[in-house]
Order: structure tokens, then C-alpha cells, then sequence
């Protein structure tokens, strides 16, 4: 842990580093006694478990990171598939919900064809009684009329014949007045022309001139 806070201060790269502890430690290698030989392979490994503990650090920053990373990514994905959830749910209910509209809107067309079928059936009913009614009404005032128009020419063949039979008793009538008035039309002369003569005798015995009357 001190080899580490000394690479934290330093500012120093790990690997940088110890590449070069190595290049030292093999130089004075080459160079060194024994006693110092010794030292520089203690320092060696020193420098190697430093690495090691370096490179363990670096894959437990990186473990720790891509650890949350994926915890980042779990809660996304757990958004993710809440909100999928969410959406098929309203879809799923807005899926229901057009079923029943549909569903209530077949049912009610349905309702509506049966009530318009009837109310077609009923309508042509009515109107074939009313054809039936109109027809025997017509046929009845055809033979109203034809009965009238019997009637009034028998009226009128009555009527005829009832002028006839009148105008014949009226001739007859006057026929026979006329044979009547020439029968008694000389003795009416004859008396008028008497009571005429007694009437101007009269006035002249009054001294009246019947000319002057």
C-alpha cells in the first residue's frame, strides 16, 4: 500500500514505472557484486508484486466500473422492459376496449338492421293493404259510377218518356177544348153579338153614343 501511494503522488503510470525499475535493476545487475545481485532480485520482486498488485487494482477499478455499468445497464433495461410492460398494458387495454366499442357497435348495427327490416316489412304491408284498398275503393266507385250513369239514363228515358206521354195528353186536351170551343163558339157569338145590340140600346136610351165609348 505505500508503493502505491508513492506511484499515486509520483503521477507516474504503473507499467511506465516499472519498465524503469527493470531497466535499472538490469543494469546494475551487470555491474554488482553478489551482496548486490541479492538486493536487486529483492527489488525485482518488490517491483513484480507491486505490478501485480497494481494490475490487480486496475482490474478491480475496471471490474468495479464495468459493475456499474452493467448496473446502469440492468435499471435501463429494467426501465426499459417496465415501460414495454407499461405500453403493452395500455395496448392491451386500448386493444380490449376497441373489441367492446367494436363488439357493442356490432350489436347495436345489428339491432338497427333487425328494427329497419321490420319496420320495411311493416311498411310494405301498409302499403299493399293501402294498393288492396285504393284498387277496391276504385272498383267500387267504377260501379258507383256505372250504376249512376245507369240510373240516370234510365231517369232520363223516364223523363222523355213522361214528356212524350204529357205533350200527347196535352194535345189531346187541347185538341178536345178546340172541338169543344167550335162546338159552342156560334151560339157564344150569337149571344155576345145579343148582349153587344141590348148594351148600344141601353146607352142610347141614356142618350149615350156608343161610338163615342
Amino acid at each position: 500500500m505505500a508503493v502505491l501511494g508513492l506511484r499515486r503522488d509520483s503521477g507516474m503510470p504503473p507499467k511506465t514505472k516499472g519498465r524503469r525499475r527493470k531497466a535499472e535493476a538490469r543494469k546494475k545487475k551487470k555491474n554488482s557484486s553478489p551482496g548486490v545481485e541479492a538486493e536487486a532480485k529483492h527489488r525485482l520482486v518488490l517491483l513484480e508484486k507491486e505490478l501485480l498488485q497494481d494490475r490487480l487494482a486496475l482490474q478491480r477499478e475496471e471490474a468495479r466500473r464495468a459493475k456499474a455499468s452493467e448496473d446502469r445497464l440492468k435499471q435501463r433495461l429494467q426501465g426499459l422492459e417496465a415501460e414495454l410492460e407499461r405500453t403493452q398494458s395500455e395496448g392491451k387495454a386500448i386493444y380490449a376496449e376497441m373489441s367492446r366499442q367494436r363488439q357493442a357497435l356490432k350489436e347495436e348495427l345489428g339491432t338497427r338492421s333487425k328494427q329497419l327490416e321490420e319496420e320495411v316489412r311493416s311498411l310494405k304491408e301498409q302499403l299493399e293493404t293501402c294498393q288492396r284498398e285504393a284498387k277496391t275503393a276504385k272498383e267500387e266507385a267504377e260501379r258507383a259510377l256505372r250504376k249512376q250513369d245507369g240510373t240516370l239514363a234510365q231517369l232520363h228515358a223516364h223523363v222523355a218518356d213522361m214528356e212524350a206521354k204529357y205533350e200527347e195528353i196535352l194535345h189531346d186536351n187541347l185538341d178536345c177544348l178546340l172541338a169543344k170551343l167550335r162546338v159552342v163558339k156560334p151560339h157564344w157569338d150569337a149571344n155576345v153579338l145579343r148582349l153587344h145590340t141590348r148594351l148600344k140600346e141601353q146607352l142610347r136610351q141614356f142618350g149615350l153614343n156608343p161610338l163615342d165609348l
